[in-house]
């Protein structure tokens, strides 16, 4: 006897279980990584505003409450559509936003230190940053391996496919030799202390190195292909992470090492702050002059809002944190101006973006899947005669 299949429950339809979260990407991290830039990056300001320190650790507080949701809500999305899940690591556009939680899981951390410790105070910051620094190192590491790895033996992407969010896994160790350095004084003296600041310049390396082999793909693929695709235009900001990250960083280096390794070293990296961080942040407002140039015609073109648009943010607030460290071992006023006005459209980016990602939750239309393809119309065969 054959009977009629029987319609999936509620609760064996994963499609159907806690559909909010369903098609929550890996993406979203970058909220957390935009809001927590505008913090930190606010609180090294050369001219500090009344108020403004407590409005940046607002701001901080604001990031660490959004990283606790997500990592609640992608933990959801992990155990009721793991099918979905395991589509996001095998898509190539889709995989490398992977590398987003381990710069948001970072970028929180070095907030803690940075601006949060007026809150909770030191103890609690330094035990909150290195259990994030620690998480989001590895879980940077891991994507910097496994996304490559998938797009050479999985993916299957071709040349002109080459897009700046292929750099998302590979900046993720440089946030780690940016923030890393912020504990390095909490630690004990002698080798704790050389240990985790030449393993960060360690970190600088993999990330740089990574960097500058794919970067010429991404140049490449602008100059030969033509402009990218509306919605991704705004990706073009990601190639400033790097550029502004590793500034950052070997200013980080250049603040910590006197007394932590010897003196020809400590004034090695004060050397590197300078000669690196000058031409390096010079390429990055010539990228950013031509990013914004694309964002505009792009934005003439109909563009419209789309999670690509927190690409404005993290990126932007690195050159922010680059120019502050370049202004304090220079001492140049002019690396000074160079921040406040970075950071000032660092802060209307990201109204802008909160604004309207706040708008899409609302009215559920950024947590709603993909519209299917419109069909193709049927082929008719016309009668000659």
């Amino acid at each position: 006897m054959v009977t009629a299949a029987q319609p999936l429950s509620p609760a064996a339809d994963p499609a159907r279980r806690l559909p909010a979260v369903r098609h929550l990407g890996p993406n979203w991290y970058a909220c957390v990584m935009g809001t927590a830039i505008v913090g930190t990056a606010g609180a090294a300001l050369p001219w500090q505003a009344s108020g403004l320190r407590a409005v940046c650790t607002a701001v901080w507080a604001l990031s660490l409450a959004l990283l606790a949701v997500l990592l609640v809500a992608r933990s959801l999305h992990w155990r009721h559509h793991r099918d979905q899940a395991r589509a996001h690591l095998l898509d190539p556009t889709a995989a490398p936003f992977y590398g987003c939680l381990s710069m948001a899981l970072l970028a929180v951390g070095g907030g803690a230190l940075t601006v949060g410790r007026d809150w909770l105070g030191t103890p609690a910051a330094v035990a909150l940053d290195a259990v994030l620094f620690t998480a989001g190192t590895v879980v940077g590491l891991a994507a910097a391996v496994a996304v490559p790895y998938l797009m050479a033996v999985r993916h299957r992407t071709a040349p002109e496919q080459a897009s700046p969010v292929w750099l998302l896994p590979l900046v993720a160790p440089m946030v780690s030799a940016a923030v890393g350095p912020l504990l390095v004084p909490h630690l004990p003296a002698g080798q704790p202390r050389e240990t985790l600041l030449l393993a960060c310049v360690a970190l600088f390396g993999v990330s740089l190195l990574a960097t500058l082999v794919t970067l010429p793909l991404i140049f490449g693929r602008l100059l030969t292909g033509g402009p990218l695709p509306l919605a991704l235009t705004p990706s073009l900001f990601l190639v400033l992470g790097p550029l502004g990250q590793s500034t950052t960083a070997v200013g980080k280096f250049a603040d910590v090492a006197p007394g932590v390794v010897p003196a020809p070293y400590a004034g090695g990296f004060e050397v590197l702050a300078v000669l690196y961080g000058v031409p390096v942040m010079g390429f990055a407002l010539l990228w950013l002059c031509l990013a914004v140039a694309h964002v505009v015609r792009a934005r003439r073109e109909g563009m419209g809002f789309s999670m690509t648009w927190w690409s404005f943010t993290f990126p932007v607030g690195t050159c922010v944190t680059g120019a502050e460290a370049l202004a304090r071992h220079t001492g140049l006023a002019v690396y000074d101006g160079l921040s406040v006005v970075l950071y000032a459209g660092l802060v209307t980016a990201w109204a802008v973006a909160a604004a309207h990602t706040a708008r899409g939750l609302v009215s559920g239309a950024l947590l709603a899947g993909p519209r299917p393809a419109p069909a193709a119309p049927r082929s008719a065969t016309a009668r000659t005669r």
